[in-house]
């Protein structure tokens, strides 16, 4: 055993802790992924920035790369490959990675001299997939009583025997992968949940597939791919077992349930059951569980031990072929809240400012029914607005109403609002029923009836209108949740609302609207990142049959201006005006257009342009009238309850008395 002296301790003690900073290069190879690959194994790489050690323990390291490197290249099916590591000194002094004076080459390095490590690799012949195999046990598909092939009950301790399978057309195409493709580890690993998912959705629902493993053959250059598979009984849902409801009514969830006993046991459909009763806002949570025990199907005689069998609603409706048994399914439920409080707040130029509270009851009789009561001051300030009002509600929603996916909504109202345009005060009690008509399209139809006391340009009218409001929409954006801002797609909304004002001349009047938006992603050019860079663009039209604009009730005549149409004129502030005042008098037709581009930056900001253009006209037809154009920009805050938005915008050419700019507050995007 070596003896250290005084004088020696510390040289050897300075080697051991002295950092060794050093930069690594990696010297690309003609497979990219593979150059990726070493870039993310290599531990040289990772760690040279924010962990530097001795020559000792970087020494270490770099024999460490060897193997971790070398997984890349397998990765990439190049088994015959290897790695290259040479390190390179000051003075042009280089040395192999395997040298056995390595550490010493680098303890020999003097402070200041760079160090530079080439991580390079010889790929040689990519290998492919040979024979895909796939064994199973003795006894692989029997029934769902646990019986081996010979109809003997099969015991736990039972030897099993490895058999090979044959598969089907469709597990065979699941597979994804066919012999002599390259034998890239990720495709091959793939197999394992592609031949799993697939056994599971044809109704295997105990199936189970082990990770593949890989055979080499380097005589031929390929591997053989083994995996170990059990199909298991095919399955159909049993009975469902619902746990946790209290206030919740379980024929509520029953009847939404997009479940039924005897249909085919498919883990996609199970979980699409679970969010849908996720999506009622009634629950915190919904755990969905499979039964312990696969019971035998009605016509089946019960399992020795008395196993019971599936339920009488199985029994009354044809099952898929080929069934086996009935998997019992269980559901966990933990509640919501059933109350929330919320505020609401708001501002722009025009509008002035808005504030309110809104309460919200959840199911409020068991099944779902919504309560919602709201109270809001208006008109604090704006330059379109002569005083204080206010809008309170009291709404009832009822879902699945007489149907599944159908509401009911029921709405009392009342508002006030002194716009220079004009004064009102309404009452109004509301009713509708709204469902999903088609893929992407919705419907509803409603009743409303209005009471309302309006004054303008001093002249004071009643008017009692009723109206049935029809609309149609379609929505293609495909987004997650409502509040979520479209990247893609169209939406698009019709509506027809048939009405009578039974007051103040009485007269039968139709007005007619459409609006479409679509959203073009930047990234199908590629150019930025999915969603990064939008370009939205809004089209909107409007037009009233059967009364002219004098005729017409002020508050049910056609107006432009505001963050709803044309951004830059104070609300209501495009179209006819009363002599050279800045009230507007309505028409009965309106047409406008927005262009937009919409920016994502990091930090959850964001920033918008637009250009808004627009008319409205005393005429029938759209397409008349004194065209407007405002312009501006604004900011994005995105939160988890939707974008923040400010805008500001100005006029192009505006009109007498009015503003000269225009300031908006609010919360999501503008369409």
């Amino acid at each position: 055993m070596p003896v250290w002296g005084e004088d020696s301790m510390p040289v050897v003690h300075e080697l051991v802790r002295h950092a060794l900073p050093y930069t690594t290069k990696i010297e690309p190879v003609d497979d990219k992924a593979v150059t990726d690959g070493m870039a993310a194994a290599s531990q040289l790489v990772s760690l040279q920035a924010t962990r530097s050690v001795g020559p000792y323990a970087l020494a270490g390291r770099i024999r460490a790369d060897y193997e971790r490197v070398q997984g890349a290249l397998q990765s990439r099916g190049y088994y015959g490959g290897h790695v290259r590591i040479s390190v390179e000194a000051g003075g042009g002094r280089t040395v192999d990675g395997r040298a056995p004076d390595l550490a010493g080459f680098l303890a020999s390095v003097q402070p200041g001299e760079a160090v530079t490590i080439h991580l390079g690799a010889v790929l040689g012949e990519q290998f492919t997939v040979g024979r895909i195999i796939i064994v199973g046990e003795d006894g692989d598909g029997q029934g769902a009583a646990g019986k081996a092939a010979d109809g003997k009950q099969e015991k736990a301790d039972q030897p099993s025997v490895r058999q090979v399978l044959s598969l089907s057309e469709g597990e065979r195409s699941s597979l994804g992968l066919k012999e002599g493709a390259p034998a890239v580890a990720e495709d091959v690993l793939a197999i394992q949940g592609r031949l799993l998912t697939y056994l599971q959705e044809e109704g295997y629902g105990l199936s189970d597939v082990q990770a593949p493993q890989a055979i080499l053959h380097p005589e031929r250059k390929q591997i053989d791919v083994q995996i170990r598979m059990k199909r298991g009984p095919k399955l159909v849902i049993g009975p469902m077992t619902l746990k946790g409801l209290e206030r919740v009514k379980p024929d509520y969830v029953r009847r939404r349930m997009l479940l039924r006993e005897g249909q085919l046991y498919q883990p996609s459909v199970l979980e699409q059951a679970r969010l849908d009763l996720g999506s009622t806002g009634l629950f915190a949570s919904v755990i969905q569980k499979n039964g312990d025990k696969v019971l035998p199907l009605p016509s089946q005689k019960p399992a020795p031990g008395g196993k019971k069998s599936a339920g009488k609603k199985m029994a009354e409706q044809p099952l898929p072929p080929g069934v086996e048994g009935a998997l019992p399914i269980d559901f966990d439920f933990s509640e919501g809240k059933r109350h929330r409080l919320t505020g609401d707040v708001g501002y722009s130029t025009d509008l002035g400012g808005r504030a309110g509270v809104s309460w919200l009851h959840r199911n409020l009789l068991g099944r779902g029914e919504q309560l919602r009561v709201a109270a809001m001051a208006t008109g604090l300030g704006g330059t379109a607005q002569q005083g204080l009002g206010y809008d309170g509600y009291v709404d009832f929603m009822k879902p699945d109403f007489l149907q599944r996916s159908q509401s009911l909504d029921l709405r009392i109202e009342a508002i006030r609002q002194l716009l220079y345009s004009y004064r009102q005060t309404a009452f109004l009690v509301q009713g509708r029923v709204e469902r999903p008509l088609w893929k992407d399209f919705s419907g509803s139809v409603g009743m409303t009836l209005e009471q309302e006391h309006i004054r303008q340009f001093g002249r004071k009218a009643e008017y009692f209108i009723a109206s049935v409001p029809i609309k149609l929409d379609y929505d293609g954006t495909h987004r997650s949740s409502p509040i979520e801002p479209a990247t893609h797609g169209f939406r698009v909304s019709l509506g027809v609302t048939p009405s009578v004002s039974l007051e103040h001349k009485t007269s039968f009047f139709i007005p007619m609207n459409m609006q479409a938006s679509t959203y073009f992603d930047l990234a199908r050019l590629g150019l930025t990142r999915p969603g990064s860079s939008v370009i939205a663009m809004r089209v909107m039209i409007g037009s009233i049959q059967g009364a002219s604009t004098w005729n017409l009730p002020p508050d049910q005549r056609l107006y432009a201006g505001g963050p709803g149409s044309i951004r830059g004129f104070r609300y209501q502030g495009v179209g006819p005006q009363y002599g050279t005042t800045k009230y507007a008098i309505g028409g009965t037709s309106m047409d406008a257009g927005t262009v937009e581009f919409r920016q994502r930056l990091p930090k959850n900001f964001g920033l918008a342009a637009f250009v808004d253009a627009g008319q409205v006209s005393g005429k029938s037809m759209p397409g008349h009238g004194r065209l407007r154009v405002g312009c501006g920009g604004g900011v994005r805050y995105f939160t988890p309850i939707g974008p923040v938005r400010v805008d500001v915008a100005m006029p192009i050419n505006r009109p007498n008395r009015g503003d000269k700019w225009e300031l908006y507050l609010g919360l999501g995007e503008t369409f």
